[in-house]
C-alpha cells in the first residue's frame, strides 16, 4: 500500500560542501559527514522529515554518484543515530521523463521513501496544463517511489500547477502530495480543502514558512521550509500550535507571535536564498562553511549584511532559546 508522508515540518536541507582548500577536484567535494550531523540535529529538534536534493539542495549542480552517496549516507547516518525510517523525500529537477525515473530509481536504492518531482518547466508557457498532468501521470505510473508534485514557478519559467491539476493528479495511486513554492495562498487552501481529494492520501505542503499558520489552520499538512534548517524549534512549535483542532485565545495569540517572528526571518531567506541559508546555518548552528554553494552560487553575504538583520536574529534566537521539547514535539 502506498503511504503518504506525515504531517509536519520538513526541511529542504542545503547540500554541504567541504572548504575549497580541502578539495582537490574542480568543485568543492560534498561533505556527507556534515550533512549527516545537521540531519540528526534537525531530527532531534522537532523536524518531521527531510527533503534532500531539492532546489535548496543544489541537486542540479551534482553528479549522479554524488546524489546517491549523499542520500544513502544520510539514511545510514540517521539509522545509526537512532532514527530508523526517518522520513526522507529526495528531489528530481529534470525535464526528461526517462531521467526523472532514473533519479527516482537511484533514490529508492539509496533509502528515500518519496520523490519530490519538480514540474517540467523548460518550455514554460508552451507546456499546456494537459501536458503537465500527462507528464506527471507517466512518471507516477513507472516510479518506484510514491511521488509528490513540486511546483516552484521561480525555477520553471513560471509554470503553474492549478487546483484543477491537483484534483486530477491526486486520484493517481502513486501521487501522494504536493509542495507549492509560491505565494498564492488561495491555491493552498483550495487544494487542502477540496472535498474531491482524499487528504489522508494526498498531503499539501507549502515551501514558504511565512504561510505556515494560515495554510495549516485550513488543513494543509505542513511546510517544507528553509528557515527550519536554522531555527527548527521555532518553526516546529508554530506548526504544533497551528495544527490543533481547537485552540483558545492564548494559543491563537502565541500563533500570531510565532508567525510574525518566522515571517520576518523568512524575508532574509527570500532575499538571499541558498547562499544566505548556508551562511545562516553556519553562523547559528555551526554546521558547514561560509563559502556558499557551487558555481554560479558560490560566495557569501555582502560585508555587513548579516548585521543589518540583527533585530530579526535577536527576536528569533530569543524564541528558539526559550523553547523546550514539550513545545515543539
Amino acid at each position: 500500500m502506498t503511504v503518504a508522508p506525515p504531517n509536519g515540518v520538513f526541511v529542504p536541507v542545503p547540500t554541504f560542501f567541504k572548504a575549497a582548500s580541502e578539495s582537490n577536484s574542480l568543485q568543492a567535494a560534498v561533505d556527507v559527514e556534515t550533512q549527516i550531523a545537521h540531519s540528526v540535529f534537525l531530527a532531534k529538534n522537532g523536524v518531521r522529515g527531510l527533503v534532500l536534493l531539492g532546489s535548496t539542495g543544489e541537486a542540479i549542480h551534482m553528479s549522479r554518484q554524488e546524489r546517491f552517496d549523499m542520500v544513502s549516507g544520510v539514511r545510514k547516518g540517521l539509522d545509526d543515530a537512532g532514527f530508523p525510517d526517518y522520513p526522507i523525500m529526495a528531489g528530481t529537477l529534470v525535464n526528461s521523463v526517462d531521467e526523472t525515473l532514473e533519479w527516482l530509481e537511484d533514490f529508492k536504492k539509496a533509502g528515500a521513501q518519496w520523490g519530490l518531482v519538480l514540474a517540467p518547466g523548460y518550455f514554460g508557457a508552451a507546456a499546456s496544463q494537459e501536458g503537465i498532468r500527462e507528464w506527471y501521470k507517466v512518471v507516477a505510473d513507472r516510479s518506484p517511489l510514491p511521488v509528490l508534485i513540486y511546483n516552484y514557478p521561480g525555477v520553471t519559467n513560471n509554470v503553474m500547477v492549478t487546483p484543477e491539476d491537483y484534483r486530477v493528479l491526486a486520484q493517481h495511486p502513486n501521487i501522494v502530495g504536493c509542495k507549492m513554492s509560491h505565494a498564492i495562498v488561495s491555491y493552498h487552501n483550495q487544494v487542502s480543502l477540496d472535498p474531491q481529494i482524499d487528504h489522508s492520501k494526498f498531503k499539501v505542503y507549502s515551501g514558504l514558512g511565512q504561510q505556515l499558520g494560515p495554510i495549516v489552520i485550513f488543513d494543509a499538512a505542513g511546510v517544507i521550509d528553509g528557515l527550519a534548517a536554522i531555527y527548527p524549534k521555532t518553526v516546529c512549535t508554530l506548526m504544533k500550535l497551528a495544527e490543533r483542532e481547537e485552540f483558545d485565545k492564548a494559543a491563537l495569540k502565541k500563533i500570531k507571535e510565532l508567525q510574525y517572528t518566522v515571517s520576518t526571518a523568512e524575508n532574509f531567506i527570500g532575499k538571499y536564498g541558498i547562499v544566505g541559508i548556508k551562511e545562516a546555518v553556519k553562523r547559528v548552528t555551526g554546521f558547514g562553511t561560509m563559502e556558499g554553494g557551487r558555481l554560479p552560487l558560490k560566495g557569501k553575504l555582502p560585508e555587513g549584511e548579516w548585521e543589518k538583520w540583527s533585530e530579526v536574529w535577536e527576536r528569533i534566537q530569543k524564541t528558539e532559546d526559550s523553547l523546550t521539547e514539550a513545545d515543539f514535539k
